[in-house]
């Protein structure tokens, strides 16, 4: 088993709110936040639907080691979203990064795009103005690595710094990656997530063009309907998720309660189709049955799945066919998805949702998911959550992602104290 990899903090940044508890206190009501987004409409994006991220106030330095402070304006929007949830998930792990040993931190941070906001703007002012008009900072603004580099720098780590990127897999792959580098001794503590900014006429454009987005501009708060009959493909979200994790002796030299553990993971390649699922869910339920011996527990263990659950016909369906798979008629864990209320945040979602099934685990409840009303042929025979929060004390969870390329990645999180 790995549980020797304690989850201690972590930071939210989402279209429900900055901060964990108003992420968690959105998803939990099942509160939508679609909207007509204007910079899309004013771009005559096909489809201008979107999940932004509520404007953030400005923020005073809080301690000296914050060396970016007072310098934003440089940072693309998912630069600026990955620093504000890593000093969540920092504070709320009790660390304080003038006091530890810098280089045993690591940081590991995946992003689907980079900063692709910023590379569109200066690509923009490219063609209206010419070179000259380019800012010095472009280019370490949009690189997919400054993320983490940038995070790297305020937080003083110089243990190992990647950028991961596997699609809408790459927050969970991140957490895989940083529980490797602790699991090999390369470092003591890693803050590990994901993050993206991809509300970009580009984006929405791109993604319309192969019909993934939902077109229900008349009805916005209810276009993102995971596992729903009803469902026209997802709405773009943009966000950042941040957990920090420990061995479980470092955490507890610091008597430090963990919210859960890490206890397996798994990741596996369909080797299929550029943007589409295994039809079977093969590469999938690979993926689990990876993670649960790690973890060392079996199928009949899991009481809770924190699924992808994009809202697209084919994800949604081939997720539902690889749950029943897994579990068979006899189990039937608990399934919620929160792009419902979020959107699909892209790479920061594996970490985002990471981070959901953690807080679900330590509160004691599983979230809606909103938008579902009624399964189809595809997605009946599972326990998907609806309408309202519901109390379940889980001892076992899997987390889902995947990313276009036949990316799959499954996380598998235990209640602490749990045997």
């Amino acid at each position: 088993m790995t549980d020797d990899i304690a989850v201690t903090g972590i930071g939210l940044v989402t279209p429900g709110g900055t901060g964990t508890d108003a992420t968690w206190d959105a998803v939990c009501a099942g509160r939508a936040t679609a909207r007509t987004d204007p910079v899309l409409a004013e771009a005559g994006a096909p489809v201008r639907l979107a999940c932004r991220v509520p404007p953030q106030e400005p923020r005073k330095p809080q301690q000296p080691q914050e060396r970016v402070r007072g310098r934003l304006w440089r940072f693309d929007p998912a630069t600026r979203f990955l620093l504000t949830a890593a000093r969540e998930a920092v504070a709320s792990a009790g660390l304080d990064p003038g006091r530890w040993d810098p280089a045993r931190v690591a940081v590991v941070v995946g992003t689907a795009a980079g900063g692709v906001s910023t590379l569109e703007a200066q690509h923009r002012k490219l063609l209206a103005s010419g070179p000259g008009a380019l800012s010095p900072m472009a280019l370490p603004a949009f690189l997919p690595n400054m993320a983490a580099g940038h995070l790297a720098i305020e937080l003083g780590a110089t243990g190992p710094s990647l950028q991961t990127s596997t699609a809408c897999a790459s927050g969970a792959t991140a957490i895989i990656t940083a529980a490797l580098l602790l699991r090999a001794g390369m470092c003591d503590i890693a803050v590990a997530g994901g993050t993206d900014a991809m509300v970009t006429p580009l984006c929405a454009s791109a993604f319309a063009k192969l019909g993934a987005l939902s077109r229900r501009e008349d009805d916005p708060g209810a276009a993102s309907r995971p596992f729903d009959r009803d469902r026209d493909g997802f709405v773009l979200g943009e966000g950042s998720g941040v957990l920090v994790l420990e061995r479980t002796d470092h955490a507890a030299a610091r008597t430090v309660r963990p919210l859960a553990f890490l206890a397996g993971f798994g990741a596996t390649g369909d080797a299929h189709h550029a943007t589409a699922p295994h039809p079977e869910g093969a590469g999938l339920s690979a993926a689990a049955r990876e993670a649960l011996a790690r973890a060392g527990r079996s199928p009949g263990e899991v009481g809770h799945i924190n699924a992808h659950g994009t809202g697209t016909a084919l994800n949604d369906a081939v997720e539902a066919t690889a749950i029943r798979e897994l579990y068979g008629p006899g189990h039937a864990p608990s399934v919620t998805s929160a792009k419902g209320v979020l959107g699909h945040t892209m790479g920061a979602a594996g970490a985002i949702e990471a981070a959901l099934t953690v807080l679900g685990i330590a509160r004691g409840t599983v979230p809606p998911t909103a938008g579902f009303t009624a399964p189809d042929a595809t997605t009946a025979g599972i326990d998907i959550v609806r309408a309202a929060a519901r109390p379940q004390q889980v001892g076992l969870a899997l987390s889902h992602s995947l990313g276009f390329g036949g990316h799959n990645t499954v996380l598998a999180f235990t209640r602490a104290g749990h045997g």
